[in-house]
């Protein structure tokens, strides 16, 4: 069997880079601003060692755009290159200077690259990258390199005479928008707004006051303040953010400080966890739980994820629990595996360790805030429940967690445990089959009538109006024992809880014939007709919506289906034993009279849940008020 070894075109190297690498252009400043920071870390950690004696002085990356000469360049005051090391890491691609720097000095280093592909991402904006550079090394000599994005380089003596390197990017005719103000600012917030080393570009004007300490006169106008303008440095980046600092130290003004920080158009936070965890994986971070004000879709990447500072993404469904991606905040570690242009997130175990830590930790934080203040707690619950119930659906061990924090709301405002509204209910609320019942509405306004056909007759009825409560009492019907959920126009009120009760029925067999025959004839195929008897004070016709149906519906239509598949199936219920059905049916001679009573009663049972509409509504009316005027 022959061998040999798999050879690699350089002329294509550069399209390559250039096309497919990173996932955005706009990565290119990313990988060059961190490439800088690693220089300076590299500097910092060489002198904790002894091994660079030497004074550090200014540590600070300057951005600088020349739109004379259509070049953008980054320079850091940092650790250098001899001309054997711009050989080695810029002549050789994919061999990183700073993967061997973190098998030198691992336990002593914060170095943020590691593939040696940053610097490339340079020739996916520009025709020519030139480097000036002068190392740490005692005696050591500058050195100028040139590349025009193909395999061949010049290498030379350069001009630079201070520590540290320029990378000057000659921008191609078609990328011209980075040499912009603007756009770079932008750029910089966005990937650099936390790097550890400090970020200048250009300079800004800072407004200050100044108060007269001219005497007034009493009764002469006060002069007005002196406005002094003052040319500072344009720092762009935080360079101790938050999430880096101890929490013991921090007030509960620092954390909404910085989360208006990173959300200024945002409302105040409710409250947030500080994540810091160093075994067995690295990772800190500030999770916000915001304001949902009944939204979920619009509130999703909120969450910042970095590693050692770096910018990465937000979108962060990989490492963070789905449910969580309602929160805001950040999330830093240098152990989450990113690909090889760290843009995104790649599948291994210690993902899987993150995203339970982090569950774990705000499963804790729930429970802390529910024992500690069970009155705020309940305060925040509009907001808290959509993460709470969220969780309980998509995720078994949060589920196991939330029983003991999650709350249920009746419709008079009161907030019950699951434990608590077994307890309230399961006399009153246990039917035949020893199901303890749930019964619910919602939306109260809008059967208020159900609503209180169900107080009537002492039962409890909860308030589940938000859209993930529909699955939401689905997880709890699979995984509490005995427990079923009923809404309160799922059937008549003495068959919310089905018990072994059997009412008389006042009507003959034949008079109860007569009253189907004639109800199916005016609901046709709209739904099924069924004439059972009821308390003499329930009402004559009452329209029901079968729970298992209904809710098939909803399923499908959450799905994403079109409605209009699925037609409004119902059933009416006639009242047997209402005084109504038999004065206005039964006791009139006349069929056309008959009729039109059982339309009017049919017509209100609608009415009553908002399904009377267009020209039987108009007629309704219109009758009303003709037998108002009779």
């Amino acid at each position: 069997m022959q061998k040999g070894n798999i050879s690699v075109q350089t002329e294509n190297i550069f399209p390559i880079i250039k096309k497919f690498l990173y996932s955005d252009q706009e990565i290119f400043l990313r990988e060059l601003v961190s490439n800088a920071v690693d220089a300076t870390s590299k500097l910092k950690t060489l002198n904790r060692k002894g091994e660079f004696a030497g004074e550090i002085g200014e540590e600070t990356i300057d951005i600088m755009i020349d739109k004379e000469a259509k070049t953008l360049t980054i320079r850091d005051r940092g650790i250098g290159m001899t001309k054997e090391e711009v050989e080695k890491y810029l002549n050789q691609v994919a061999l990183s200077s700073a993967q061997d720097f973190v098998d030198k000095y691992q336990d002593d280093a914060s170095i943020i690259g590691h593939f040696g592909l940053g610097f490339y991402s340079a020739f996916m904006v520009a025709d020519k990258v030139e480097v000036q550079t002068l190392s740490w090394q005692e005696n050591a000599e500058p050195v100028h390199w040139i590349c025009k994005g193909d395999p061949s380089y010049e290498i030379g003596e350069g001009n630079r005479d201070f520590r540290g390197t320029d990378i000057i990017l000659h921008m191609s005719e078609d990328c011209e928008q980075y040499l912009e103000d603007d756009e770079i600012e932008g750029l910089l917030n966005k990937y650099a707004s936390f790097l550890a080393v400090p970020i200048r570009f250009g300079t800004k004007t800072e407004t200050t006051y100044e108060e007269s300490d001219v005497a007034v006169i009493e009764g002469e106008e006060k002069p007005e303040p002196k406005k002094i303008e003052t040319e500072v440095d344009n720092i762009v980046n935080n360079t101790n953010p938050l999430w880096k600092k101890n929490p013991a130290e921090l007030t509960d003004d620092d954390y909404k400080d910085f989360y208006r920080e990173l959300y200024p158009m945002s409302q105040p936070p409710m409250f947030w966890i500080h994540l810091n965890i160093d075994y067995p994986f690295n990772l800190t971070g500030v999770l916000y739980f915001p304001k949902l004000a009944g939204g979920m879709e619009l509130q999703r990447n909120k969450i910042q994820l970095y590693s050692n500072q770096v910018y990465v993404t937000d979108d962060v469904k990989e490492i963070v629990p789905e449910f969580l991606t309602l929160l805001h905040g950040v999330i830093d570690s240098p152990d989450i595996p990113l690909n090889v242009s760290r843009s995104y997130l790649q599948a291994d175990t210690s993902v899987k360790k993150i995203t339970g830590y982090i569950t774990k930790k705000v499963a804790e934080k729930l429970n802390d805030l529910y024992k500690s203040d069970r009155e705020d707690y309940e305060s925040k619950w509009s907001d808290l429940g959509v993460f709470v119930k969220y969780g309980m659906i998509s995720e078994d061990k949060f589920y196991d967690k939330a029983k003991k924090f999650v709350l249920l709301e009746n419709t008079d405002g009161k907030k019950f445990t699951l434990k608590e509204y077994r307890e309230r209910i399961t006399e009153n609320q246990t039917d035949k089959h020893g199901r303890m019942v749930g019964i619910y509405t919602a939306d109260v306004e809008k059967q208020h009538t159900l609503v209180k056909g169900a107080t009537d007759r002492g039962y409890d009825v909860l308030t589940l109006e938000h859209t993930i409560d529909a699955p939401f009492i689905q997880a709890l019907e699979q995984k509490e024992d005995k427990v079923t959920f009923v809404r309160v126009d799922s059937a008549t009120p003495d068959q919310l809880v089905q018990k072994d009760e059997a009412k008389e029925n006042l009507l003959s067999e034949e008079e109860t014939t007569t009253v189907n025959e004639l109800f199916s004839g005016i609901v046709g195929d709209k739904g099924s007709v069924e004439v059972k008897p009821l308390d003499t004070t329930d009402a004559p016709v009452q329209i029901v919506r079968p729970e298992f149906m209904r809710r098939m519906k909803e399923m499908q239509m959450m799905q994403g289906m079109d409605a209009s598949m699925f037609p409004d199936m119902y059933n009416v219920i006639v009242n047997a034993n209402s005084p109504v059905v038999k004065e206005s049916l039964l006791a009139n001679a006349d069929e056309g009279a008959r009729a039109e009573n059982a339309t009017y009663l049919y017509q209100l049972a609608l009415l009553s849940q908002q399904m009377l509409t267009g020209k039987a509504l108009t007629d309704f009316v219109a009758r009303s008020m003709k037998m108002m005027g009779s």
